[in-house]
């Protein structure tokens, strides 16, 4: 694997070699180091280019201070742990610093250096002086750390990266020695799209740098918006060397785009060329949130860029003050810095001051630092400084863990078995550092290497002073933000209550126009993406429906005085003779079939559609049952009476209670055969009106619905003969007649509802089903139980044994009368 790392890097750097010679140093030594028992590794961004074959000193690659300034806050943080008895005592920290000028390969060339010791440029392949590196800080940006942690993976040495947020690398498979003391993208992406949300920014730009950085942060930022709902209408990429023509292109795209937020993934560097590009065509009506990539730079912090990124909003590292560390950055002088013309020539050109012993422009470079307000040295406002400086700490106490299993570290020799440090695993014990900052923060990494997400919300403001000031904001539940200034040109379009979203052909779904609801229809709600229809169903709250319910409850409780009376008179001779146990019985599937109608009346859903139909035939079946058992009983009994029939032993009272609940099984069976095979279920019937819809309970199975009406008829029918057939029967007990009234009342109802519920359209259809159960159910109750209630209660003088022995039976001959009498009271007790 190193091997194939060679060839490759043998390839890219063979281009980058001249750099070296630009900067007065070799490639492979470090621009800073000093010697200690340990040493710590750091590769830094210090130059933001690489320069031509044939350098021309007029243009000089870009020196980066702030990645200077990082590079020397390693190195104060190793001479805080040297002077600090608490941490590796007896065991001084030194460091190898490299520059990878901002290129991927010299990152790599730099890394190999540091695990292999190189003193020759990595062309000759030559790896002749072992290293004693046992931790890597660095890179600045996530492609290059990727490659380096790649090509170092199997040295086992840990890299722990300040600024590289890239996602990808927490994948632990992949990358099983990297950590970073900067939260990574993942969560950054979530709660951009949670801030974007917040604000009812729904039509998005959305701009990345055009590294792993961006395009992986972008990536996910896009993800997380549209499982929010939100849109993204144009993505585009771009770099700090872009050609001039891509620049205008994307200004141009910008332009002419009708989301005027944008969302930018990327660092300072790469916005740098557009935001000039945007203050110079005037594009200054745009919302900007960004990312901590960028957000809280001073170098963009000008009036200029202010114009174009004025209210931005954005996630910046949580800032903090680390002791000591500006003082030490303010003393840095050109002397300490290596004999590097392009270093000095940086420094001027960084402080505007002059080398020379007499002093130009005014002022001293040796004094610059401490003289001039300079955006790079006000490190409270250098967020990264405080990763690099976690990153430091983070080693010596992984170090400082691993040493105390090896040596006692009370005494001053132990540096003599710093080789021990070798057999341990440097590794395992960064995976669980845990520890506290001087200024009181706790530093631990995750199962993936990463820290805990902490992030500022950061909102650019113009002071009194004129200078523009990274306000840190709080956002309340509400959708505001009392202390944010945000660009008052932001337009929030939503659609208005009377109106829907109707999206255009061929653009996103954010992207719609507002259209007037149709005739019938409405939207109460703002924003909707359709005109809801005006919802019909037979409610319990209209007069309709309360109607019905009154007249459910009243048969119910009817039926429930009847058979109150029944059972208070249970022992007379009318109730007897009226066969008591299916009296009884038929009460109470009476009672049943009152309230079955209140299941009709409601929102349908799918426990009422399956329970309305079901509860209604097996109830009306158990009624008929009843009855014809009762119409039965009296027949039989009249058979009986003639010489040598014997029929009244084959219908007794378990006879009777057999056949009712036989036929009333085969209904049950009909009707768990419905509701297995194809059960009732609520629909949405927008068929016979355009400007409503009708919820109703489809039947599922028609057949099988029609078998339970038709099996009720058929029921119906056969009660209806027999009743006719026993109308000639003694009337003090017969119920011939009245039985023959019942059935006409509920052959009559059934046959006019039958038209009437395919001709009524909507609740109505509902209302004519309830109201034949209900006439239904009222004729059988007052047909068959008025007539002996009125004799229980008005007449008690016939309800007597008696009375029936002294009756005109016209066609009857009174031996007759007595056998049938007889047979009668004998089945009824």
């Amino acid at each position: 694997m190193i091997a194939v790392t060679l060839v490759l890097l043998a390839v890219f750097v063979k281009a980058e070699d001249t750099i070296c010679k630009m900067l007065q140093t070799q490639p492979d030594e470090p621009l800073f180091a000093k010697d200690g028992d340990i040493i710590i590794g750091g590769i830094f961004s210090f130059h933001n280019s690489i320069a031509d074959e044939k350098p021309m000193f007029k243009e000089m690659p870009g020196f980066n201070i702030k990645e200077f300034l990082f590079a020397k806050t390693m190195a104060f943080a190793a001479e805080e742990i040297n002077n600090n008895s608490n941490i590796l005592p007896g065991i001084s920290m030194g460091y190898k610093i490299y520059d990878d000028c901002s290129s991927v390969p010299l990152a790599m060339k730099a890394a190999l250096a540091l695990v292999n010791g190189l003193e020759k440029s990595v062309t000759n392949f030559s790896c002749t002086k072992p290293s004693n590196i046992y931790a890597i800080i660095g890179m600045s940006d996530s492609t290059p750390t990727i490659a380096v942690t790649t090509s170092i993976r199997s040295y086992h040495i840990p890299v722990i990266s300040y600024y590289s947020t890239c996602a990808c690398l927490s994948k632990k498979l992949d990358f099983p020695t990297f950590f970073r003391t900067i939260p990574s993208d993942y969560h950054q992406s979530k709660a951009l799209a949670q801030l974007v949300k917040h604000f009812g920014w729904t039509w998005l730009g959305a701009l990345s740098s055009d590294n792993d950085y961006g395009n992986a942060g972008i990536a996910a930022f896009i993800e997380a918006v549209q499982k929010e709902g939100l849109c993204v209408e144009y993505a585009h990429s771009i770099y700090r060397n872009s050609p001039r023509e891509k620049v205008l292109t994307l200004v141009d795209i910008m332009k002419r785009a009708s989301s005027k937020v944008i969302v930018v993934f990327a660092t300072f560097s790469d916005l740098e060329d557009l935001i000039k590009e945007l203050f110079l065509q005037n594009v200054t009506s745009l919302q900007w949130i960004g990312s901590e990539g960028w957000i809280s730079s001073e170098y963009l912090a000008t009036k200029e860029n202010y114009s174009v990124l004025k209210g931005a909003l954005g996630l910046a590292i949580s800032n903090v003050i680390i002791p000591s560390l500006p003082d030490y950055l303010n003393d840095i002088r050109p002397s300490e810095i290596p004999k590097s013309i392009d270093l000095n020539m940086s420094w001027v050109s960084a402080f505007n001051c002059s080398l020379e012993t007499e002093v130009l422009r005014n002022i001293s470079c040796i004094e610059a630092p401490r003289q001039i307000s300079n955006q790079y040295t006000d490190v409270p406002e250098v967020r990264i400084a405080n990763n690099v400086y976690k990153a430091v700490y983070a080693i010596a106490h992984s170090l400082h863990s691993l040493f105390e299993c090896q040596c006692n570290l009370t005494n001053d020799t132990c540096s003599d078995k710093i080789h021990f440090f070798i057999l341990c695993k440097v590794l395992e014990k960064l995976k669980k550092v845990n520890y506290t900052t001087s200024y009181g923060e706790n530093v631990y990494f995750d199962e993936n290497g990463d820290p805990v997400a902490k992030y500022d919300l950061i909102n650019w403001q113009m002071s009194e002073k004129g200078t523009i000031k990274f306000v840190n904001v709080v956002i309340s539940n509400a959708l505001t933000c009392p202390y944010c200034f945000l660009n008052a040109v932001i337009v929030f379009i939503s659609c208005q209550p009377g109106t829907r979203k109707a999206v255009r052909k061929g653009k996103p779904i954010c992207c719609f126009d507002c259209l007037i609801c149709g005739e019938g229809e409405i939207s109460n709600t703002t924003g909707t993406d359709y005109c809801d229809f005006d919802i019909e169903f037979l409610t319990f709250g209209e007069i309709m429906g309360i109607l019905l319910v009154i007249l459910s409850i009243l048969g119910t409780m009817v039926t429930l005085t009847v058979a109150t009376v029944f059972f208070k008179y249970r022992q007379t001779p009318v109730v007897k003779a009226n066969n008591s146990e299916l009296s009884f019985l038929l009460l109470f599937s009476l009672t049943f079939c009152f309230l079955c109608s209140l299941t009709f009346i409601g929102e349908p859903s799918d426990w009422s559609c399956m329970l309305r139909h079901t509860a209604f035939g097996i109830t009306f079946v158990l009624c008929i049952s009843c009855i014809l058992g009762k119409t039965l009983v009296v027949l039989m009994a009249f058979r009986a009476t003639l010489p040598g029939n014997n029929i009244m032993k084959l219908f007794g009272p378990r006879q009777q209670r057999f056949s009712v609940f036989s036929l009333t099984a085969i209904q049950i069976l009909i009707c768990a055969l419905w509701l297995m095979l194809s059960p009732p279920f609520p629909i949405k019937n927008m068929q016979h009106y355009n400007d409503k819809i009708i919820l109703e309970c489809d039947l599922g199975s028609a057949v099988t619905f029609y078998s339970v009406l038709g099996y009720i008829g058929l029921l119906s029918i056969m009660c209806f003969i027999l009743a006719f057939l026993a109308r000639k029967l003694p009337d003090n007990f017969n119920e011939a007649k009245f039985i023959t009234f019942s059935m006409l009342i509920f052959c009559s109802v059934w046959l006019a509802f039958i038209p009437a519920y395919i001709s009524s359209p909507g609740k109505y259809t509902v209302a004519v089903e309830i109201f034949a159960i209900l006439a239904s159910s009222f004729g059988l109750l007052f047909c068959i139980f008025a007539p002996k209630c009125y004799i229980i209660l008005l007449k008690p003088e016939k309800n007597t044994k008696k009375r029936f022995k002294h009756l005109s039976l016209f066609s009857l001959s009174k031996r007759r009368l007595r056998g049938v009498v007889t047979e009668v009271f004998k089945i009824m007790n």
